[in-house]
């Protein structure tokens, strides 16, 4: 903030570059489904797996679900480090040397992983296998740059809700065909996850052209490419906005992976259900987002602006949270999935308001910054959340409740959602507006 004037991201007037800028989209449209069907098929990977890991590592381990959930949280925390580390520095890479190339060399390295994880013959194979996933799944960084680089400002909104869909779809297939494969055999949804990734390599590679031209490329060494994935989080300083929606996006992602990292113990424990019914819960949960991120995102963020779409959807997020830790019967769950798949608006409506004050050349890097803050939370939350689940359902718990973590998870996202009032306070009202925000490559990195 400077002075007296409203802290608000400060975009450049238009300088006549929106019409370049929007035949630069369309000539990327081929790129732009890429991209989906690239976050798709790795979605779909992974929700294969979501049925069926936590019983891989209870069968690998031994012991009941109380012991198996403490260290299943590990597993999860396992990936997600690896996405620390890695994150910044694939972001930095592609700034450098194009998105195209490290797009590729992951999707290739997770299929392969995939493989070896359906081999693992103990639990320190399958949580080795399981870091060098991480690395390889730290691409969505260069996904979201990727989108940034082939959509106008006033349009970016509608790109992250692609990907939005793009997640949903996966998880309306993924744990379905997790759910079944798993019914006959637990590894099988490996299997299935390394070849559809294969395929998505080859896929792209005869067909993704590379979106950042030589020109727009941060021209450091390798050394200064941002290896250092805390210091490359230093780059948030210069984003003011960005620094503060990162602080509420940290407290969301904890509250959504508190939910990921315990709901097949939690639906298990509670209700009784099976690989298959929790598969078809989560394909529930992705068809929502399919509908509300795909196909709605883009006609309610215009009509009442970026930023109410991000409080009110994240308001939503608290009501569901809870109303999934109290719910006496099965059925009910999937009422609440209804409402809360809502509350979708507020990832595509809080990545626009980002990316539109962030320059060119250092939407790899920040991107790469905001998933490794993202990483952290999905570190912490599972080892938490697991630990509360396990805790409230044993003989120690003073209250037998095994909707803990999700009531924990509520209480996190409400922190996240007044952190984002405060952030996002003043900022201009982008309903329908005429007053289209300017190139996003004249931004300046002020407050």
């Amino acid at each position: 903030m400077r002075g007296a004037v409203v802290a608000r991201p400060q975009i450049a007037r238009r300088t006549g570059r929106g019409p370049r800028l929007w035949n630069r989209t369309v000539r990327h449209r081929p790129a732009l489904g890429f991209i989906f069907f690239t976050l798709l098929l790795d979605v779909l990977g992974f929700g294969l797996l979501i049925p069926v890991a936590p019983k891989l590592v209870q069968s690998l381990q031994g012991g009941g679900e109380q012991h198996a959930a403490w260290v299943y949280g590990f597993f999860v925390a396992t990936y997600a480090l690896m996405q620390f580390f890695f994150a910044p520095i694939l972001g930095a890479l592609s700034d450098r040397f194009g998105r195209r190339p490290v797009l590729l060399i992951a999707l290739f390295g997770s299929g392969l992983d995939y493989f070896a994880g359906a081999l693992a013959p103990n639990l320190l194979i399958l949580f080795i296998t399981r870091a060098i996933n991480g690395i390889s799944g730290a691409s969505i960084t260069v996904c979201n740059a990727y989108i940034a680089d082939v959509t106008p400002p006033e349009k970016r909104h509608v790109g992250y809700g692609l990907l939005g869909a793009a997640f949903g779809l996966g998880f309306v297939i993924g744990p379905l065909m997790g759910g079944i494969l798993g019914e006959y055999d637990i590894r099988y949804p490996f299997y299935a996850a390394g070849t559809l990734t294969l395929i998505n390599w080859l896929y792209g590679y005869f067909v993704l052209p590379e979106s950042l031209s030589q020109e727009r490329r941060k021209r450091a060494s390798i050394a200064q490419a941002g290896m250092n994935p805390f210091a490359t989080m230093g780059i948030l300083a210069r984003y003011p906005l960005v620094a503060r929606m990162a602080a509420s996006l940290f407290m969301v992602n904890f509250a959504m992976f508190s939910l990921h990292a315990t709901w097949v113990y939690f639906t298990s424990y509670k209700f009784g259900w099976t690989s298959k019914q929790i598969g078809a819960s989560l394909a529930t949960v992705g068809l929502g987002a399919v509908i509300v991120q795909g196909v709605l995102a883009r006609r309610i963020i215009p009509a009442i602006g970026e930023r109410n779409a991000l409080v009110w959807g994240l308001v939503i997020g608290i009501a569901a949270y809870a109303a999934y830790a109290f719910v006496p019967q099965g059925w009910m769950i999937y009422a609440v999935i209804a409402i809360a798949s809502i509350g979708g608006i507020c990832g595509p409506a809080g990545q626009a308001i980002i990316t539109k004050c962030v320059q060119p050349h250092e939407q790899g890097a920040v991107q790469g910054s905001l998933t490794a803050l993202q990483s952290i939370a999905n570190v912490i939350a599972p080892i938490i959340a697991s630990n509360v689940f396990a805790f409230f359902i044993s003989t120690n718990a003073l209250v037998h409740f095994p909707g803990a973590p999700l009531m924990l998870a509520s209480l996190l996202a409400a922190v996240g959602t007044v952190i984002a009032v405060w952030a996002t306070r003043g900022l201009p009202d982008s309903r329908f507006s005429k007053n289209e925000p300017g190139d996003a490559t004249t931004a300046s990195p002020g407050s």
